[in-house]
């Protein structure tokens, strides 16, 4: 891929909140977010942002303060999030979704100067405004009223002047233990991402973008909405996912663009054939997946539904999230997670630290603008997580195919070794989610004595009542023997974050 990097670093705004001005400043009168029935264009876009960063000023934020927004997607939302970037202050994006424990254990944690809730939106957000007894409703301008708490004993982050060094964004992940940790994204670090995207997939202000992927959310945050914004599209905004509101969006509003987790496109597929309704999508142009792995049975599913390819992705909250994408004009009929996107770098890790031979699976470390500033207040996982020459350890096992596209075999620490053999878990989900039957499925280890076997758990389609009685057969038939599942149960629903993916530390507190 030809890209001029550094033009386009050098292109950057400094900040986030630069993006609404810019937009005003080309086209004040397009619309730039649709809400249900609210429309808002650029210029209503910054005055509101004007307003609502006048309001958070007078309740005493500053730079280097932090600003909790409890939130499903909506207009107050983003902005909200504009404004406390137009103040230096860092946004902490929250799903409302979230459980009161887990919003407590970010806010304990983060302490922010104020907590915002989107009340009128988002019923859950109302909730935790109610429960953590929020002050009076302040208002935005044709926004609905937004609630929030002021704590006015914390204290602020020193304000950077470089767009490299000043947190823009403090996202919690879960990952894959459990335990929340506090993700430092610069300006830099979200608008690179926010251009290269767009740049990839040549958006323009004459797409429409569904935006149901959380912008509390990496993945929503940097590539739907703020990648969206920056190219001067309109962002279609939905709080949550739900099959037929999709359909329909894409079959009367002219929606171009449609992101998605695997989940989401695999619950829309089954919907469209389970309820009849006829299939129009006039204007989408391209459909994408990313957030976990996706399998060759959905892509081709997919694919066969919304007749344009189903692009792939892979990236990670630490790299802002994307590292790898396949590319607009070349569509790729396997389920690689694409090519690394221009100005990053790759390395391929063995255990011993010693890069492995091309080709070959390794640990994959990632270095670029996209690399975060590391985790906030946890100087030791930082160190742990980021080299001192700025590579990025990501976790995942992976290996670049000669054509230059990469292949996430799976996570180092959900490796399963049966009887000294790698099995991984992705394969055998793999495997199980070409069933017809199943929806999805996620596969962990489980320690025998002197040993691991694999465990499978599977969701089933709606229609489906009971395990298959093939499923073992079909395992039997796909796999060698050390990766069939030694145990395969069913679950009404996988545990999930907001965002899709599958919470495999649940499975193991479940077994």
């Amino acid at each position: 891929m030809d890209m001029d990097v550094a033009a386009l670093l050098a292109a950057l705004p400094p900040r986030i909140a630069d993006i609404p001005a810019r937009l005003a400043a080309r086209d004040p009168q397009h619309v730039v977010l649709i809400e249900d029935e609210r429309r808002l264009n650029a210029a209503e876009l910054v005055e509101a942002i004007d307003n609502t960063a006048r309001q958070l000023a007078q309740a005493g934020v500053q730079g280097g303060d932090r600003v909790m927004i409890v939130s499903e997607n909506c207009v107050a939302q983003i902005v909200l999030m504009f404004a406390v970037a137009t103040l230096d202050a860092w946004c902490l994006l929250t799903n409302a979704r979230l459980s009161a424990s887990e919003v407590d254990a970010i806010r304990a944690h983060a302490k922010p100067r104020v907590v915002a809730f989107t009340v009128e939106a988002s019923k859950d957000a109302a909730t935790h405004a109610g429960r953590l007894n929020g002050s009076a409703a302040a208002t935005a301008t044709n926004m609905g009223a937004w609630r929030f708490i002021v704590d006015e004993t914390v204290l602020p982050e020193p304000v950077e002047t470089d767009p490299a060094r000043q947190c823009a964004a403090l996202i919690y992940t879960t990952g894959t233990t459990g335990a929340p940790k506090g993700v430092m994204l610069s300006h830099r670090n979200v608008l690179f991402i926010a251009a290269m995207s767009s740049t990839l997939r040549r958006v323009t202000p004459e797409d429409v973008v569904y935006a149901v992927l959380p912008i509390t959310h990496i993945y929503g945050l940097a590539s739907v909405c703020l990648g969206s914004l920056y190219a001067g599209a309109t962002l279609r905004l939905a709080p949550r996912f739900a099959p037929d509101a999709v359909r329909r969006a894409l079959t009367e509003e002219n929606v171009s663009i449609f992101q998605g987790v695997p989940a989401m496109h695999a619950k829309l597929v089954e919907h469209v054939q389970t309820s009849g309704t006829p299939w129009r999508a006039p204007a989408l142009r391209f459909a994408y997946s990313g957030g976990s792995p996706l399998d060759a049975a959905l892509k081709a599913r997919v694919e066969g539904l919304y007749q344009v390819p189903l692009h792939n992705g892979y990236g990670m909250t630490e790299s802002s999230p994307t590292i790898s994408q396949t590319m607009l004009d070349a569509p790729r009929d396997d389920c690689s997670a694409g090519d690394p996107i221009p100005g990053i770098e790759l390395r391929f890790v063995a255990l011993d630290g010693v890069d492995v031979a091309p080709g070959e699976v390794g640990e994959l470390w990632v270095r670029g603008p996209n690399v975060m500033l590391g985790y906030y207040r946890n100087e030791a996982q930082t160190r742990a997580t980021v080299t001192e020459d700025g590579w990025l350890k990501t976790g995942d096992l992976a290996r670049q195919a000669p054509d230059g596209a990469l292949y996430i075999v799976g996570r180092s620490k959900e490796l399963i070794i049966r009887s000294g053999f790698n099995v991984y878990p992705a394969e055998v989900e793999n495997v199980l989610n070409s069933h017809p039957d199943v929806l999805q499925s996620a596969v962990i280890g489980r320690a025998v004595e002197g040993n691991e076997e694999v465990i499978a758990f599977v969701e089933l389609l709606p229609s489906v009542h009971a395990l298959p009685d093939d499923i073992v057969k079909w395992c039997a038939d796909r796999l060698a023997p050390y990766k069939r599942p030694a145990e395969i149960r069913v679950l009404a629903a996988l545990p999930a974050a907001s965002t899709g993916k599958v919470l495999k530390h649940k499975l193991r507190d479940e077994l």
